[in-house]
């Protein structure tokens, strides 16, 4: 076993945590409490080669692993979330479709102005009564005999779909009266499709995130994405590797409120010395370091796996799982050591205390996670 990261790595790393702290953090509370989607920043991001780093050079991509895109993930969320999701929505649900999926004319399309950051993809699953249960999918699309599909439906919780620079989003949909799924990709623009406004959430304020919906919306059927009737197959890959950055995200949320928390304890002074002095302050903060560590390991290997070609499912399930509930964790004590400022919004642990939550309901829920990981187990 070899715990060094290589040169390419490191680099990537290096790279991401400069730009998160000469970048992401002098803005990071402005665009939180205006609600600004990160315009600038995802373009410089994109010049950087930051939006497509597990893709292949010859689609405009940074030819690195999934390991380098983690990395580069936590690097983002240890500064601010609502920049990181927007990477790691961008990456692992708004591009990989078309990658691993998508004809030869959709990658040369879409691909290299995906991985360049001058367009952002989205990927609708999530509906009314289709979240945790995707396979209730209720949106439809007919394939009509001058070879368009019709769609109507609606989705909601959608990322990166209605940014002055989203192009497209994939959606699911049941293309026959059965149970067969399929992903259609619907450009931004289409008649019939409907972007609605963003929701007022409770964190990753800088992020885009709205509903969606179709009425008698046609796109040529050449938009299909995969074989057909596919699409279930497709969507549970699809988030396998979503959960890797996503649980890149709570790990670097964790060591972001750490680092704080350890920072502000050794120049809060209290009965006449550092509050990081006493006791009660160490265990939290030893505890808080011990389970990261644990958490990095086990984020690491999921991206280990997927670079290695072998099955990551369970593995990014345990990291999603573990990382997002340690995100709440790590927050509420940072808050916690903070005392009063900690709910002041002026210190980042308030804001990360806010956007941990969502850690543990998107990209699947803690049930769902656990129900992968038993199903693992044989149960």
């Amino acid at each position: 076993m070899d715990f060094d990261l290589s040169d390419e790595q490191q680099a990537i790393r290096t790279l991401a945590r400069d730009f998160a702290t000469g970048e992401v953090r002098p803005v990071a509370e402005e665009l939180d409490r205006t609600k600004s989607f990160p315009y600038e920043i995802v373009k410089k991001l994109g010049e950087l080669g930051l939006m497509g780093i597990p893709y292949p050079e010859e689609h405009g991509g940074g030819g690195a692993d999934n390991l380098s895109y983690a990395l580069a993930i936590e690097e983002l969320a240890r500064v601010d979330s609502s920049v990181a999701i927007t990477v790691a929505a961008h990456t692992s649900l708004g591009t990989w479709p078309i990658y691993a999926f998508g004809s030869d004319e959709q990658k040369q399309t879409w691909l290299p102005k995906l991985c360049a950051g001058q367009t952002l993809g989205a990927f609708g699953l999530t509906e009314p009564e289709a979240g945790s249960d995707a396979g209730n999918t209720r949106t439809t699309a007919t394939l009509d005999d001058d070879g368009h599909w019709t769609v109507n439906g609606s989705k909601q919780f959608i990322t990166n779909s209605g940014t002055d620079i989203s192009g497209f989003v994939t959606i699911t949909a049941r293309t026959a009266r059965d149970d067969e799924i399929s992903n259609i990709l619907v450009p931004n623009g289409t008649p019939g499709y409907s972007i609605g406004e963003p929701y007022r959430k409770m964190g990753w304020n800088a992020s885009d995130t709205r509903p969606l919906s179709f009425e008698d919306c046609r796109v040529p059927e050449e938009n299909l994405v995969g074989e057909r009737g596919q699409g279930f197959k497709q969507f549970l890959q699809t988030l396998d590797g979503g959960r890797i950055g996503v649980a890149a995200m709570g790990l670097g949320l964790a060591q972001g409120a750490l680092d704080e928390a350890l920072a502000y304890a050794k120049q809060r002074v209290a009965f006449g010395q550092p509050i990081s002095s006493y006791q009660a302050i160490q265990t939290k903060l030893a505890d808080l370091s011990t389970e990261i560590e644990a958490a990095r390991l086990l984020t690491y290997k999921a991206a280990l796996e997927k670079d290695a070609g072998r099955n990551f499912s369970l593995t990014a399930a345990q990291a999603k799982l573990k990382t997002g509930r340690l995100a709440v964790r790590a927050s509420e004590e940072a808050v916690q050591i903070h005392g009063g400022y900690g709910y002041i919004e002026e210190y980042p642990v308030c804001r990360f205390y806010r956007d941990a939550k969502v850690l543990t309901i998107g990209e699947g829920t803690d049930e769902v996670q656990q129900m992968v990981i038993a199903r693992a187990l044989g149960c």
